[in-house]
């Protein structure tokens, strides 16, 4: 089934805000970063500067191009549309005492210890066997944790942490002793369902895309390619690529609608086409609705297309909401003015 329409145009709006993000902070000389194939989106501002510069960039591209907070925000975002979940926290400051066992508290430091020390290997059943336990032992503080994505079924939570560029060494026993220490404060939270916590990889970096396709994963090569990944984490409890994709939402083939998104907004002339939908005095042009329908802009071209009937029931006061501008400068799309035309109709 393919992604419904509205997340669609939540992810292009994703794209559009990173697109100009990128393009205020384009370096004027010459540098290494114009190597990254995610600049090939802006080829019009670089030419003579690069060479070879292909109409479509891969996903991993589009990350590798990006700085470590953009990415990871674009990556947690579009996330949450495809599960329709959230980032979540869970501090002592923000629910009241977190609390787990002793005895799960015991039992995390004796899988770190055993996993450390190479005297066990990783494994998802045994450790969530050892912590998922309901004992009469002292209640201690839990350690404060948040989560990238969250969200919360009938019968079930799941968490996952992800990264979007490779962990640094010595990461993953840090990594590791917090998702275990979520799980046990989450299966006291939520006493009565499943609890699952993963670490996720939006894409797998060790993929070739000469002779692979780029939503492809090899999972035993990348978590190999993570300094003490395999020592620390199942293959069960880690989500890579186009997994990672599909598990959000829940169905097939996303990563590769995701990317052919990206590939529709992300091209050389991306500046003037947004340029075009900040111009209110282009909104009556045929080029106008067409550049919405090209980005999946669904909400805005329902203003267009009944923009007679609006301007016939606008009042006095929405004029000046009227005459807003549907994107900011910033690439962030009106919605507050969306719903108050919308209402309109």
């Amino acid at each position: 089934m393919a992604l419904s329409n509205i997340i669609k145009e939540q992810i292009s709006i994703e794209i559009i805000k990173v697109l100009v993000a990128v393009s205020e902070f384009l370096p004027a000389n010459n540098c290494d970063n114009f190597n990254s194939p995610f600049f090939h989106a802006f080829a019009d501002k670089l030419a003579g500067k690069v060479s070879d510069t292909p109409f479509f960039i891969s996903l991993s591209s589009w990350l590798q191009g990006l700085n470590t907070t953009l990415g990871q925000t674009f990556f947690e975002n579009v996330a949450h549309y495809l599960c329709e979940g959230e980032k979540r926290e869970y501090t002592s400051k923000k629910i009241g005492n977190l609390k787990i066992t002793q005895n799960q508290r015991d039992a995390i430091s004796r899988i770190i210890a055993d996993l450390s020390n190479t005297l066990k290997q990783p494994n998802l059943h045994d450790e969530n066997s050892q912590i998922f336990q309901n004992d009469d032992s002292l209640l201690i503080n839990a350690l404060d944790f948040s989560t990238d994505v969250f969200f919360e079924t009938d019968n079930s939570v799941t968490a996952i942490e992800l990264k979007s560029v490779k962990p640094n060494s010595g990461e993953m026993r840090g990594e590791k002793q917090k998702i275990l220490e979520g799980k046990a404060a989450l299966y006291r939270l939520f006493p009565n369902k499943k609890i699952y916590f993963y670490i996720g990889f939006p894409f797998d970096p060790t993929v070739n895309p000469t002779i692979e396709t780029i939503t492809s994963y090899n999972k035993p090569r990348f978590l190999n390619s993570i300094i003490n990944m395999n020592k620390y984490f199942a293959h069960d409890e880690t989500l890579v690529a186009s997994e990672l994709w599909n598990f959000l939402s829940g169905e097939k083939n996303t990563m590769e609608e995701v990317l052919e998104i990206i590939n529709i907004i992300s091209t050389t002339d991306f500046l003037s086409k947004f340029q075009l939908l900040i111009d209110n005095s282009k909104r009556s042009m045929p080029e106008y609705l067409a550049q919405l329908q090209e980005w999946n802009l669904f909400s805005e071209q329902e203003l267009i297309e009944h923009n007679d009937t609006i301007f016939q029931r606008i009042t006095h006061n929405l004029t000046k909401i009227y005459n807003k501008m549907a994107f900011d400068t910033k690439g962030n799309y009106n919605w507050e003015r969306y719903n108050i035309l919308k209402n309109l109709l």
